[in-house]
């Protein structure tokens, strides 16, 4: 095998985050025909196909490795570029992937990365928590946060709490839809707002109430604080965390449905055992905010 260049782990990577041939050679300011040769030397070098040559272009199986090395590489030279350069020097920003879920994205984890933007240049993902871990597996991301507690391959993982949910809905829609209380039947009945097609936890709720997830109406709202606002508008009963619904609880324009049950999430931070400033940098910010927000 021959050796691997590092401009050709760099347009895989770039292939594989713009979604085209087309779009990673403006990124790369190339011609078209410069990205494809690249990948197709790179995987003449490998002696395997590394990506799908679909819209959007996706890695193979064995195109994750490589991947994950072009990450490497690129986050490692950025890092000993800047502190060749010295601290303070102005120059390109350390590009870091990775996967948040929408709660915690919309939430706390911002603030907690605002004050490293200067340096840090965030290609943030939103996924799920259950999901973000197959993100770190194929080398999309380098650090997520996940509900997973096993570590994925050559990865590290630390816990940073618990996520708090409580079953709260409108009060005027409570008073039309659960005017008997949170029982079986009206949950049956009453519309609940979703996030998404991957979020199971109003279905995890109703399932543990014995309700068979598919029978009430639901509207799906795939965004933290627009599907906050449906549930205060009284789109439907859901799932919020303590931030988006205390001020509610407090002020009577929310009411808690079923104060005898809450889900509790427990979140976990899981990075790349590949040791970078930058990432220990976002690591370290991620864990104070984590300690102040979460329990």
């Amino acid at each position: 095998m021959t050796s691997i260049d590092s401009p050709q782990l760099a347009a895989l990577a770039a292939v594989v985050d713009e979604g085209s041939f087309e779009a990673a050679a403006d990124m790369l300011h190339l011609t078209q025909p410069a990205v494809s040769q690249r990948i197709k030397a790179l995987e003449s070098s490998v002696g395997q196909i590394l990506v799908r040559r679909t819209r959007p272009v996706t890695v193979t199986e064995a195109g994750r490795s490589y991947l994950r090395l072009a990450r490497q590489v690129s986050v490692l030279t950025d890092d000993a570029r800047r502190e060749a350069a010295g601290s303070g020097t102005s120059g390109r920003s350390v590009v870091l992937p990775i996967a948040v879920n929408s709660d915690s994205l919309g939430s706390w984890v911002l603030p907690a990365l605002a004050p490293l933007a200067a340096e840090i240049a965030f290609d943030l993902h939103r996924e799920d928590e259950a999901h973000s871990a197959a993100l770190l597996r194929d080398g999309s991301v380098m650090a997520a946060i996940t509900t997973s507690q096993a570590p994925v391959q050559g990865c590290t993982v630390r816990r940073l709490g618990i996520m708090t949910y409580r079953v709260c809905a409108a009060r005027s829609f409570a008073d039309r839809w659960f005017s008997g209380g949170a029982t079986t039947a009206a949950l049956a009945e009453a519309p609940v707002v979703v996030f998404d097609r991957k979020d199971d936890l109003q279905d995890a709720y109703l399932r543990a109430r014995s309700v068979e997830p598919g029978t009430p109406p639901r509207h799906y709202v795939p965004s933290s604080a627009d599907y906050a606002d449906a549930v205060r508008l009284g789109m439907g009963w859901g799932l919020l965390t303590e931030p988006q619904c205390l001020y509610g609880l407090e002020s009577g324009a929310l009411v808690e449905l079923d104060p005898g049950r809450r889900t509790e999430v427990t979140l976990y931070w899981q990075q790349w055992s590949l040791r970078t400033a930058a990432l220990d940098r976002v690591s370290a910010a991620v864990h104070e905010a984590a300690a102040r927000h979460l329990r």
